[in-house]
This record gives structure tokens, C-alpha cells and sequence, in this order.
């Protein structure tokens, strides 16, 4: 089921969110049901790569967008621009800019995290969420008072707060930091040198990598915490390798209790890095969740 997309070649187009500029890739039937594919840190937009066709090929409308700050897109200089109620109205550009009232959401990492604000206070808009590998904001925080463990799982939250020395190292030997860690801490084969050479052609773009860590510069020094009870009322689902080195898995069942109509999926030979270890597993839950709630 999985079909490999060449990211190379494709192209992408500019959708405007009050001046600030997204670079989207466009794919699908125009008059599909619209579905929106948000990646994570320290991917792009081709980090879907292996789900793209076949919900393309099934008659959706796929939008796949570089997060605010990533590739070709603008890179807001101020971190106001990076909070996650700021970052949530991509996703109103991005329906706005396909003629369409609701979507299937999809998140993994920073753009799971995205799409947990969303479904929160937007669920309306939403034919269904899907989440991979990213944990509801309060549960994150309950875990984080909780467990000292997660606290050293967490280091580089809090080293990327320093100025200028993180972009620095990162960047290093081509960005081999980056590179280490998708391919260390992932399923041997998730990524081959395609993959490598694209996210390096990504970072390589100035400055992404700065945008990139004004992510979570923003997330500590500006935090956001939906109001309780911070419910989902969309149908949802939590898909989640449990051989995640950063997010624990207490995470993702405390998660699970804050969606109305959602469960837990768990992966337990999968790492963070799900839609990569397990590409033709994730690419059917999806494709039947749409098919269970879409709005035909």
C-alpha cells in the first residue's frame, strides 16, 4: 500500500496566513475531502512521503505544508509568531487556501502537538484527528512534574533556550547531529540516503534552523495551556511507538483521556519516528479512520 514519493520532484506553492507565507505541497483531487499532514522537528514536509499517494491515489485532497519556519517559507524574526495558538491558524490558512470548512487532521512531533491545540478548540473543523507520537499539552506537563526520568528525556527542550550555540552545533560536519538522530534513534532502513539528502537540502535553507529551535524557545519562555478540560470532541485517534527515546508512554494513555471519541493505538517495535517504521501500517489506519468518518 505504501508508494514511495519522490520529494525532488515536487512543487509547492505559497498559501498566505496574514502575511506570513507557507510553503505547501498540493496533491489529490481538488475536489477530494481535504486531508492536512503536519510533520514534526526536525523533519519537513516530505517526512509523509510514504502516505502521500495512497491517500491522494484513495480520492483525498492531501495538503502537506513545511511548518511555519521550515524550507522555502517565511521565518518569522519574532518568537511571538511560534506559539501554538499562532501556529494553529496555519491550519484556517491552509483550509482557507482549499475552499473547504473541515479536514482530516494529521500530526507527528511539533506538528502532532499542533494538532492536539487544534482539535481542542477547533474540533468543529474537523472530520477527525490522528496523532502520532505527540502527547496531549496537560498530559506532557503531568508527566513532566511526575517523573524525573522524563525530565533528562527532555534535555534539549532546555538547551536549545541558549542563543545562537545550539544553531551552531546542529549545523555542524552537515547538520551529522541532526542526521544522527533520525537514523540512530529510529528502525534500521527508516531512512534512506533520499530522505537524508532532502531534510539536509531543508535545513541548508537560511534560516531554517533558527526557526526550527524558536519552536521550543517559544514553548518555555511563552507557554500556552489549553483551558481544562482541554477536550477533544472529534473522532480521534493516538497512534504511538512505544520505543520512543524522548516521550514516555505514560504519555500517550494519559493522553487518551482527553479524547471524547478517540483510542490508543500502540506500536510496540516502533520508535518517535512512526510514520517511518511502520509506513504501510500507518498509511492503512489512516485511510480507514478517514473512510469511517468522512463526511460522504
Amino acid at each position: 500500500m505504501s508508494s514511495y514519493l519522490d520529494p525532488l520532484s515536487s512543487t509547492a506553492v505559497l498559501v498566505d496566513n496574514a502575511g506570513i507565507n507557507l510553503e505547501v505541497h498540493d496533491f489529490g483531487p481538488k475536489s477530494g475531502e481535504l486531508v492536512i499532514l503536519l510533520h514534526g522537528f526536525p523533519e519537513c514536509w516530505a517526512a509523509w512521503r510514504h502516505q502521500i499517494t495512497p491517500l491522494a491515489t484513495a480520492g483525498y485532497r492531501v495538503l502537506v505544508p513545511n511548518l511555519r519556519g521550515y524550507g522555502k517559507g517565511d521565518k518569522p524574526a519574532k518568537l511571538i509568531d511560534y506559539r501554538i495558538d499562532q501556529l494553529a491558524t496555519d491550519i484556517d490558512a491552509l483550509l482557507a487556501f482549499a475552499g473547504q470548512q473541515k479536514c482530516h487532521l494529521v500530526g507527528h512531533d511539533w506538528g502532532g502537538g499542533i494538532a492536539w491545540w487544534y482539535g481542542i478548540h477547533s474540533s468543529d473543523k474537523l472530520h477527525s484527528l490522528s496523532i502520532l507520537n505527540a502527547p496531549h499539552p496537560l498530559a506532557f506537563l503531568e508527566v513532566l512534574k511526575k517523573n524525573p526520568l522524563q525530565w533528562l528525556k527532555s534535555w534539549y527542550i532546555f538547551f536549545f533556550q541558549l542563543p545562537w550555540l545550539p544553531e551552531k552545533l546542529i549545523s555542524l560536519f552537515n547538520f551529522k547531529r541532526l542526521r544522527d538522530t533520525l537514523t540512530k534513534t529510529s528502525n534500521e532502513g527508516s531512512y534512506d540516503q533520499r530522505d537524508i539528502d532532502m531534510l539536509t537540502h531543508t535545513w541548508s535553507q537560511p534560516g531554517c534552523t533558527k526557526a526550527m529551535l524558536n519552536y521550543y524557545r517559544c514553548m518555555l519562555r511563552d507557554i500556552q495551556q489549553p483551558q481544562a478540560p482541554a477536550m477533544v470532541s472529534a473522532p480521534s485517534q493516538l497512534l504511538w511507538g512505544e520505543q520512543d527515546l524522548a516521550l514516555s508512554l505514560p504519555m500517550a494513555e494519559l493522553s487518551v483521556n482527553y479524547l471524547a471519541n478517540g483510542k490508543l493505538e500502540r506500536f510496540p517495535d516502533a520508535s518517535h519516528w512512526l510514520n517511518h517504521d511502520k509506513p504501510e501500517a500507518i498509511t492503512a489506519k489512516l485511510l480507514r479512520f478517514f473512510d469511517q468518518h468522512s463526511s460522504s
